[in-house]
């Protein structure tokens, strides 16, 4: 996320007539299709396409700032870009692109504190990107094969990425605190990182709603892999028969942990207290992005090899609907306008 470049793309509405007038919902579904280039946002009441953006060579992951009105988009390719592309969400429009520089491979994303917080595989490397400045303010290399995903802590004290090729989590903490009313942000302060050992192929992470674990699937192996989060190691492996695990996502109230697989048509649920599996849901070929509703009504999964999202009722466990973003959707996010 260097300085922004200064291409900026052409909007590309599909669909009725007179889209353009419509007002953006108050929240919003974002969906990335990788192979069409652009982002969908989408009505997540009706479930119907409200725009497509165009976003740049191999999307992954989105994420929307804090007052959901601009989202940003990693340009992948495994290292053979290093972009982030932006989209203003209210006009519905693409916005200059992020120049990340030799930082290369960008995926996983986050928004915190009102900066872009992004791992850089190629560059075994994370930072943050300051929109307000357009400027990289901080970089910290892991030393792990591709660091993939990334978490960051509401007040950003710990940072967890998931490292597939090394089959490691780092888990990586602010060593000086930000004095009272201070920023909250980087370059201040030091950092520690602990490299926990999990599973081969570790990418699919997340952070349990309490705060006290870590649920990582481990796709060579199959395995999930949870990490005691204050102890900073494993506490225990389960042999989830999660093989070609792409995403691992807690539902919001943390009863139940949800895990898609690019190499099987199923899309993995456990109970999060008993740690078995509660049923295997028929979605597709093949899965990858992991999206809940806040109220834990609905998740949605993004089936790459079938061109579509599936809508699940996290009630019944049965897909209830599809949605069309276009080829290969992966990345998804919520946009929720304040």
């Amino acid at each position: 996320m260097w300085n922004r470049s200064g291409f900026i793309f052409l909007v590309a509405f599909a669909f009725a007539p007179g889209l353009n007038a419509q007002t953006t919902p108050r929240a919003t579904l974002l969906a990335l299709s990788k192979r069409d280039h652009t982002l969908a946002i989408v009505d997540p009441v009706s479930l119907k396409i409200l725009a497509k953006v165009p976003v740049g060579n191999d999307p992954h992951e989105v994420i929307a700032s804090t007052d959901g009105k601009t989202a940003y988009v990693s340009n992948y390719g495994g290292g053979a870009y290093n972009t982030l592309a932006v989209v203003d969400l209210v006009a519905r429009r693409p916005l200059s692109a992020v120049d990340l520089g030799a930082l290369r491979g960008p995926h996983g994303v986050d928004f915190v504190a009102g900066k872009v917080w992004f791992t850089a595989e190629a560059a075994k490397a994370i930072g943050s990107y300051d929109p307000a400045t357009g400027k990289i303010d901080w970089i910290l290399g892991t030393g792990q094969n591709r660091t993939h995903m990334i978490w960051v802590s509401p007040n950003v004290q710990q940072i967890v990425t998931s490292n597939v090729s090394s089959g490691t989590v780092s888990i990586i903490d602010k060593t000086a605190p930000h004095p009272p009313g201070g920023p909250m942000g980087p370059p201040a302060g030091d950092w520690d990182e602990t490299v926990v050992k999990v599973g081969n192929g570790s990418e699919g992470f997340d952070v349990s709603p309490d705060g006290k674990e870590i649920w990582v699937a481990n796709a060579q192996d199959g395995t999930i892999s949870i990490i005691d989060f204050a102890a900073r190691k494993v506490s225990d492996t389960l042999d989830a028969d999660v093989r070609g695990a792409n995403r691992l996502k807690f539902t919001p109230d943390g009863s139940r942990v949800l895990v898609s697989s690019l190499r099987n048509p199923d899309l993995v649920v456990l109970d999060a207290s008993t740690r078995k599996t509660i049923k295997r849901i028929a979605i597709g070929h093949g899965s990858a992005g992991i999206l809940m509703e806040s109220n834990g009504a609905r998740a949605f999964v993004a089936c790459s090899p079938d061109n579509y999202v599936s809508v699940i009722d996290l009630k019944s466990l049965e897909v209830t609907g599809h949605i069309d973003v276009g080829l290969e959707p992966d990345g998804l996010a919520w946009s929720v306008i304040h």
